[in-house]
């Protein structure tokens, strides 16, 4: 039950006497040590692209996006020009620093700016991004941005209920589970529940110290091993 209560003795939401509504994100560059995030686009990004997904033997990585696997460049370029220069979702490339090249997307929406809250979605990981340092880090980018730069309060997952492998990477990260909305969506002919997880911004330093540990070089060994779970590195 709150602590706090109004004039009536009923309980009420902590005040929050100076808050005002938050700027829109922007379109910036975010660099970190292993990866950069840069605005999505279709002529700079999208070959390079293709060609990273093409990388997977299948088609599994799209069953859960709203997007369906794409039978050839001219389609994902055709897919990636709708989705730059958005207001929302806004769409960033994740370019790898070693090769230069982009190797995913990632996308901030359903953003709101009045109530400081955001989601992160559509995340695209190429086989050459998934379960790398580049990955963890373009995810604590943004995060940073969103809390530390735009000063929001709340940082969204949500995902379908089915999809374990994204529910997993959202509780690595930090993200705690919230519920679960039934029948929420209809996609790709089915019905979806729809998980929800959040950050918020009291818990974002002990997030962050997390991330920092982790992606720190001595975590890893000289194979790129790490030493210590993400989750860990939070306690």
């Amino acid at each position: 039950m709150s602590q706090y209560v109004n004039e009536y003795g009923q309980p009420v939401g902590a005040p929050l006497p100076e808050w005002q509504p938050r700027a829109w994100p922007s379109y910036e560059t975010f660099n970190g040590a292993y990866c950069r995030l840069e605005p999505l686009s279709a002529e700079r990004h999208g070959r390079e692209l293709y060609a990273a997904y093409a990388q997977a033997s299948d088609g599994r990585d799209w069953t859960y996006m709203f997007a369906e696997p794409f039978a050839d460049e001219a389609a994902y370029l055709a897919y990636a020009s709708k989705m730059e220069n958005g207001r929302d979702p806004m769409h960033f490339a994740v370019i790898d620093l070693n090769s230069g090249r982009a190797v995913g997307t990632l996308a901030l929406m359903r953003i709101d700016a009045t109530n400081g809250a955001l989601e992160i979605g559509h995340v695209a990981f190429s086989p050459l991004l998934k379960q790398t340092r580049m990955a963890t880090e373009a995810h604590y980018l943004l995060m940073r941005y969103a809390f530390e730069q735009l000063g929001y309060r709340r940082y969204e997952w949500k995902c379908d209920s089915c999809n374990h492998p994204s529910r997993k990477a959202a509780q690595r990260l930090g993200f705690q589970f919230e519920g679960t909305f039934r029948q929420a969506v209809v996609y790709k002919g089915r019905s979806r529940d729809t998980c929800w997880f959040s950050i918020i911004d009291g818990e974002w330093p002990q997030v962050k110290q997390g991330f920092e540990r982790w992606l720190a070089a001595e975590n890893f060994s000289v194979e790129g091993a790490q030493r210590e779970k993400l989750e860990a590195l939070r306690s």
